[in-house]
């Protein structure tokens, strides 16, 4: 029975990861790209400034900071993708799948510019009358009430699409591999019972006490396990530092070649297999495009939309441009993709454990341990305003005991079943967050060249 299910989810996953939507993911990501003359990036200056509070007003409508919002968002992001995502891309497809990785970020900066700038552009009521934004709010307000099946399928995929079973696993693995077998605890499902049930605890005391309580402890926690992640991983790269640049070049050489790709055809042939893990690990990294990140920065604190989306597009690049690559280099100059049966987070952490015999494995656990509980309240926060959206906001509480349960689920279950789940519902999440930013996108540039020129007029450096 459950070989069954596993082999219908991968199914499901397969189909909606298909040409038409890497058309609407990508094709629709390079045309905002396109479009907006590559807008995003001439202005990260201005974003940064903006991501350090010059701009904060404490009047301005919202509930938490652009600085929490987007530590929010990321705490969502970088963990698992990076930690683990990245891990899955190389075991299949081998170092070129990181290139096509690359290539979902660059596109999905701009994706995120427009998607989060539109989130507070066009926010919403909920039923207790409190402002709202995100991709249901946005696809209401901005383009109508006759477009809320649209809204509504987005709100329902990510019922589904923020539960944290792919982090759990991960994690369980990780705590599994790292910690209970080397020290020769049997491993089992009552182990991993045990494991969703203290993480059931801890999750349990956050995401009660709602946003802004998830917003300040992802604050504090994200940016201290940046660092140190990538104080790790840049360790890793010195030690190995004379076969840092080969590698680097095989990411770009094994992009097109695809020699190494193991997985199942894509296009009649194994480069568009290639580039389709790429771009679905890409999206699992950095989320841009799938609708979750504008939930977070719908409630950023501040009445221009355009500084949101600017603070936004810094997403994907810390994700996957930063962090992933890193973690790319050290899996492939540690050699442990080619002499290891090991994927996702087991084969991440059998790279530190080649760099640093004596304590990689168990600092990577810390890193991994932190990554994944804070993306937990992320997800909750979501999971929650789609289920407010749906049945109102008295009862998107209920979300809370559902996402509770889930974990129980992600952390005995098998790593297969929960990576393609999320991929699929990623991928029909998109349909309606894509569809309704392509059409909105003219608005925006309306917007931002407004917003400029007030910041020009105003002699505000950018």
């Amino acid at each position: 029975m459950y070989d069954k299910i596993n082999a219908l989810v991968e199914d499901f996953a397969s189909l909606v990861w298909g040409l038409p939507l890497l058309i609407l993911l990508i094709g629709g990501g390079f045309f905002l790209l396109v479009y907006s003359r590559f807008l995003p990036f001439r202005y990260l200056g201005h974003a940064l400034q903006v991501l350090r509070g010059k701009y904060d007003n404490k009047e301005d409508e919202g509930e938490i900071s652009h600085f929490q919002a987007l530590t929010t968002a990321l705490s969502s992001t970088i963990g698992m993708g990076n930690i683990a995502g990245v891990a899955v891309a190389i075991s299949i497809g081998g170092p070129g799948a990181v290139f096509w990785m690359w290539v979902s970020a660059i596109i999905g900066m701009s994706t995120k510019f427009f998607t989060s700038s539109l989130a507070i552009m066009y926010r919403g009521k909920d039923s207790a009358g409190n402002t709202q934004g995100g991709p249901m709010y946005f696809i209401m307000e901005g383009l109508g009430k006759k477009w809320k099946p649209l809204a509504i399928f987005f709100s329902l995929c990510g019922l589904i699409g923020a539960l944290p079973v792919f982090n759990v696993n991960q994690l369980t693995q990780a705590i599994n591999d790292i910690v209970l077998k080397p020290n020769g605890v049997l491993v089992n499902f009552t182990s991993n019972l045990i494991i969703g049930i203290i993480l059931v605890s801890i999750t349990s005391i956050v995401i009660l006490g709602g946003l802004n309580r998830i917003s300040k402890v992802a604050s504090k926690l994200v940016p201290s396990m940046v660092l140190l992640y990538l104080g790790l991983v840049l360790f890793i790269l010195f030690v190995n530092a004379e076969v840092v640049p080969t590698y680097f070049k095989l990411i770009f050489t094994d992009a097109f070649a695809a020699e190494n790709y193991t997985g199942d055809s894509f296009l009649g042939g194994v480069l568009g297999g290639l580039i389709i893990l790429g771009i679905r690990r890409g999206a699992f990294s950095n989320e841009a495009g799938v609708g979750t990140a504008p939930l977070a920065h719908g409630a950023a604190k501040t009445n221009e939309p355009i500084r949101e989306g600017l603070v936004a597009m810094l997403g994907p690049a810390i994700d996957t441009l930063v962090v992933c690559t890193l973690t790319a280099l050290a899996i492939l100059v540690t050699g442990v993709w080619q002499t290891t049966e090991a994927n996702g987070v087991s084969l991440t952490a059998n790279a530190f454990g080649a760099a640093m015999p004596e304590f990689g494995r168990c600092l990577l656990l810390l890193c991994i341990v932190v990554f994944s509980v804070s993306s937990l309240f992320s997800y909750a926060y979501y999971g929650g305003k789609c289920l407010s959206f749906l049945v109102g906001d008295k009862n998107k509480h209920y979300y809370n005991y559902f996402y509770i349960l889930s974990i129980i689920l992600g952390a005995t279950t098998s790593l297969a079943l929960m990576i393609n789940l999320i991929d699929g519902v990623f991928a029909l999440m998109a349909i309606p967050t894509m569809t309704a930013t392509l059409i909105l996108a003219p608005k925006v540039l309306v917007e931002a060249k407004a917003y400029f020129r007030r910041l020009k007029d105003s002699k505000i450096r950018k």
